[in-house]
């Protein structure tokens, strides 16, 4: 199965509200596991994008069916919501009762952080720093590729909270054991 590991970094169009609607894609990141290769996208790159998720089997993220895929979805010409998804954090919901940050579950699991935080990025994109915005997105997306590793591997993650680990076990059967969904290939890619 080919799976596109992938992260988005936004800033707001409209000061107050952080929901997908209001938020503008600065640069997406990936992992493609058929090429065993890291790349970033910026706007002007989202075609070679489209012809990365069209020919992945599934798109894995976190916190992406609710964030990443509703914002790119504003720049593709067809419907993202389409192609086959798996979001950690969603798995992770469904288990744990609740919403969990991509650190906590980073840190627990992988004794790994990320590179900084997420206000950061509007911060880099505004100044013009692509470089770092790119080093942010793409550590995101190399935490991510390894926790989706760990859960299939183990079917599990670990968090730590109020100075005790926790160990959740995660539903992951259904990941690659579903039929591959690639997009409809009806884009001249």
């Amino acid at each position: 199965m080919r799976s596109v590991v992938f992260d988005i970094e936004t800033v707001q169009i409209r000061p107050g509200s952080f929901d997908a609607d209001n938020m503008e894609m600065t640069i997406c990141c990936t992992y493609d596991s058929a090429t065993d290769s890291y790349d970033s996208f910026l706007k002007e790159d989202l075609p070679r994008l489209w012809q990365l998720f069209e020919q992945a089997d599934a798109v894995v993220g976190y916190n992406s069916d609710h964030f990443d895929i509703p914002v790119l979805n504003k720049y593709y010409p067809g419907d993202l919501a389409k192609i086959r998804s798996i979001d950690l954090m969603k798995d992770i919901q469904i288990s744990l009762g609740r919403r969990i940050k991509l650190d906590l579950v980073a840190e627990g699991t992988l004794s790994a952080k990320k590179s900084g935080h997420g206000s950061q990025a509007g911060v880099w994109w505004r100044k013009g720093d692509i470089e770092s915005l790119r080093k942010y997105c793409l550590k995101d997306v190399e935490l991510t590729k390894r926790l989706f590793d760990y859960m299939l591997a183990n079917g599990s993650v670990k968090y730590k909270e109020l100075g005790k680990m926790h160990e959740i076990k995660v539903d992951t059967a259904h990941w690659l054991a579903q039929e591959a969904r690639p997009l409809t290939f009806t884009l001249g890619f």
